[in-house]
């Protein structure tokens, strides 16, 4: 019911106003129904300036029944700050009036309401200011000069919305010392508003920085109940999120709310967790919250204000109000105003008697009445010089010095509008400038005020944004003193807006230790936030990262996969190079194969001295000697080929193991081929009328051993040509290290070498087994069987090991076939032969050699 109360009211103001201002053409006087509102402080002259301030706190709101006049709004609690803005405008006109540099011969005046805090008391003013207080109005009025050419205030942002959105359409410039709604930077809703104090939305942000610089990331908030504290923290809310910043809880306080309200917020903030409450609430508003959490002892919260009260000194000096040291806030820069505290205390009484506002004042600042007589009344002999207060503090005019802007503002815009006039006018008449002009004048306005600041307004009507960093800490006279600690400023890089003096701060309960808020503890590095299913996005499980994953840096998101030759380490934090895997001589498997390949290479030649020593005895001179030392010189390069696959693949190292195997296996192979077919050419050549030997006598079988080895000789240089073997860092085996291998670069060259010493290898196995059963006392033949019997099972075992082996494995499968039908060959050929050298020399003779044997062949 109440709000429909004050809509109907501010509708019958405005109708009121259109009754006033639009006046029929036929009419030739009308007169104002209502009573005019008229200021509380004025002084008329050449061009004035309105001026609207809640002088005092609150207006009581009467219910209507709309039978007869309202009477005039009563308003109740006069307000020193307030007052203390007024007399600052006074001041800033006195001191351009006596100023010969701006507007000289100019006189400048003001008229100053009161909004009484209230929404339609800021409306009616603002009407009042457009149209003057006559009682009566005729056809000349609306070609009059304005009543006022600019408006100074309102303090709050809800009446100020409303006083802009009524005179803008008139064009009527509105700038404001201390409304910071983000909201009124909108230029087609408030096209002729500007503002001396920086956008909430800067504030905000600011705030949001100065939040996250803490590490806080979990915080409450209590917000005014009006345009300032709902757009103020919704600003705040969209910048923290972007910061990664969560809000608990989200209260809102009005000051006019019951009892209940602040402690039902009370309660919500006792059971919250977050340790750090961001304040964005109306001084006024502040005032019964505080009172409640003092009443209830609620201590350890880490307060971030607001400008609005963070530099209050009424709040800072009330003892019971302790439990706010530490407070951390964004405030507008200080400033010092020469001879205004002089000014402020000369006001008194008796300078306009007639004015009840100052006796209202001197009543309000020394506690007495002039009403009483006795103890406690007002004598007037009073000195605000000896006086201690809001008002005659003059250490911070944070405030104050907007009000002081402002004022320079609308005069440097009029001195420029009235220089251009003298120069392109050349009337002697003097010609005063309309509300529109000094519009267009004001939103290019540039100069440099008392205090070294520029002043100059965008394209919003908003000034640079710079703030005041302040933290409350303890004063020597038991309450709190505004301590400098840090910088805002929207007009530096990004980088570069917010600058803190960490170390001179001191927190909540005068620690100097950092508050800690968080939902969740830190994840460290080598883990990642898990957000927690049904909770915002600051609570959170730390997961560790997996395999080959890491994250350097605390509360990291995501884990990130190191590059291809990187791995992650044990912590997970950082990146390492991947072990390098591959068979060196240094590990253990290595070592045992060189001893393996060594120890062929010694019995082989031990081998080829004992049938060195013993070559012309019956037993070596069998079967081509010549072929068996050639045989036995190829099986110690079959050994020693082995160590060309241990240690690290090099490109030539590559190309030289598999084209060292093929050759000197083929050689091998090829020597036992031609001892296999010498077998069978003897065996034929001991029948009646062959002559066979002829045709494979030693020279062809030299020949044989050169064509065969020949041919792979070109399939490896064919080879290494087109496509050779090169090292290649292989991560595909295993994700934790890489294995150096050498790549075949042609398979189909690799299988090319490998089959034909198969090929040649199976022909040797057909032709030893054909020949096994031949009746000499010492078939040679047998023993090769038995030879390539082993060689091809060998091989034939290696293909499946060989493709399914990783890594090192692979080369170790390869080695290991090499050592064991290169063993099989030295011992299943040579073996039999220095048994019967070293044990059994009767057998070594022609006869033995040359007899028939019946034992049972295989």
């Amino acid at each position: 019911m109440a709000k429909r109360t004050v809509s109907l009211l501010q509708l019958l103001l405005l109708l009121v106003v259109v009754f006033e201002v639009c006046v029929p053409a036929s009419a030739q006087v009308c007169r104002l129904i209502s009573q005019p509102s008229l200021p509380l402080l004025s002084a008329e002259r050449d061009i004035n300036i309105g001026a609207i301030f809640s002088i005092h706190i609150s207006a009581q709101l009467k219910m209507h029944a709309f039978t007869s006049k309202p009477g005039p709004t009563t308003c109740a609690s006069l307000s020193l700050r307030e007052f203390k803005f007024a007399q600052t405008l006074i001041f800033a006109i006195e001191e351009i009036n006596n100023s010969t540099q701006l507007l000289p011969g100019i006189s400048l005046g003001y008229k100053i309401y009161d909004s009484c805090g209230s929404i339609v008391q800021a409306i009616f003013s603002g009407m009042a200011l457009m149209n003057g207080y006559e009682e009566t109005l005729s056809d000349t009025s609306c070609s009059r000069p304005p009543a006022v050419h600019a408006i100074v205030g309102e303090s709050n942002s809800s009446p100020t919305i409303a006083l802009a959105s009524v005179v803008g359409p008139f064009s009527l410039p509105v700038i404001s010392h201390f409304a910071t709604c983000a909201c009124l930077s909108n230029r087609k809703r408030y096209p002729s508003f500007f503002r001396t104090i920086p956008s909430d939305y800067y504030q905000s942000r600011a705030l949001a920085q100065l939040v996250k610089h803490f590490g806080w990331t979990w915080v409450g908030t209590v917000r005014s109940r009006s345009d300032y504290g709902n757009n103020g923290i919704a600003a705040f809310e969209e910048a923290a999120k972007k910061e990664g910043i969560c809000i608990e809880y989200s209260e809102t306080i009005l000051r006019t709310d019951p009892q209940e309200q602040f402690l039902k917020t009370l309660e919500v903030m006792k059971r919250g967790t977050a340790r750090v409450v961001l304040a964005f609430v109306a001084l006024r508003d502040f005032f019964p919250l505080v009172n409640v959490i003092a009443q209830h002892n609620i201590t350890g919260l880490q307060w971030v204000g607001s400008e609005s009260w963070i530099t209050s000194r009424t709040v800072a000096e009330t003892k019971e109000y302790s439990f706010l040291s530490g407070a951390v806030g964004f405030a507008i820069a200080n400033a010092k105003l020469v001879d205004l505290r002089e000014f402020l205390v000369n006001v008194h009484p008796d300078q306009e008697p007639k004015i009840e506002l100052l006796k209202e004042f001197w009543e309000t600042a020394f506690q007495c009445s002039f009403r009483n007589s006795g103890s406690g009344g007002c004598t007037g002999s009073e000195r605000l010089a000896e006086l201690q207060n809001e008002y005659t503090d003059v250490s911070e005019l944070r405030i104050a010095n907007k009000v002081y802007t402002a004022v320079y503002a609308v005069a440097h815009t009029l001195h420029h509008v009235l220089k251009d006039f003298r120069s392109s006018t050349n009337s002697s008449k003097r010609e005063w400038p309309t509300p529109q002009k000094v519009l267009e004048y004001m939103r290019n306005v540039r100069f440099t005020v008392k205090t070294g600041e520029e002043i100059f307004f965008d394209a919003s009507g908003d000034p640079v944004a710079r703030y005041d960093l302040v933290n409350w800490q303890p004063a020597g006279n038991g309450g709190l003193e505004f301590k400098h600690v840090g910088v805002y400023d929207s007009s530096l890089p990004s980088e570069q807006h917010l600058q803190v003096n960490q170390e001179h701060v001191l927190w909540a309960g005068n620690s100097g230790q950092l508050p800690v808020s968080t939902c969740s503890e830190s994840c460290l590095p080598g883990t990642r936030k898990a957000v927690k299913k049904g909770r915002p996005v600051c609570c959170y499980d730390c997961i560790p990262c997996a395999e080959g994953e890491i994250s350097n840096v605390t509360d990291s998101s995501d884990c990130f996969p190191c590059h291809l030759e990187f791995w992650s380490n044990e912590s997970k934090d950082r990146c390492i190079f991947k072990v390098v895997e591959f068979l060196s001589y240094t590990e253990i498997m290595g070592m045992l194969l060189c001893v393996f390949s060594f120890t062929g290479v010694l019995l082989t030649a031990l081998v080829s001295f004992l049938f060195y020593l013993h070559k012309e005895t019956p037993i070596v001179r069998a079967n081509n000697s010549e072929l068996s030392f050639l045989l036995l010189f190829s099986l110690s390069l079959c050994f020693l080929c082995s160590l060309t696959f241990i240690g690290r693949p090099t490109e030539w190292s590559c190309m030289l193991r598999h084209t060292a195997f093929g050759i000197t296996f083929v050689l091998c192979i090829s020597c036992v081929l031609g001892k296999t077919i010498v077998v069978l050419m003897a065996f034929r050549a001991t029948l009646p009328g062959n002559n066979v030997m002829k045709w494979f006598g030693p020279a062809q079988q030299r020949l044989s051993v050169i064509f065969l080895t020949l041919i792979q000789v070109i399939i490896c240089v064919v080879w290494l040509t087109i496509s050779p073997p090169f090292p290649y860092m292989n991560s595909s085996y295993y994700r934790d290290k890489i294995i150096l291998e050498c790549n075949l670069g042609s398979a189909l060259g690799f299988w090319a070498v490998l089959g034909y010493t198969g090929l040649l290898s199976v022909l040797c196995f057909v032709l030893a087994f054909l020949a096994r059963k031949l009746p000499d006392n010492f078939n040679e033949a047998k023993f090769i069987t038995f030879s390539m019997l082993i060689f091809c099972a060998v091989w034939l075992t290696f293909i499946p090991a060989y493709v399914s082996s990783p890594g090192k494995f692979t080369v170790a499968v390869e080695i290991f076939a090499i050592l064991a039908s290169s063993f099989g060959l030295l011992f299943c050929i040579f073996a039999p032969k220095c048994y019967i050298i070293l044990l059994k020399p009767e057998k070594n003779t022609k006869k033995q050699m040359m007899g028939k044997s019946s034992a049972k062949a295989l």
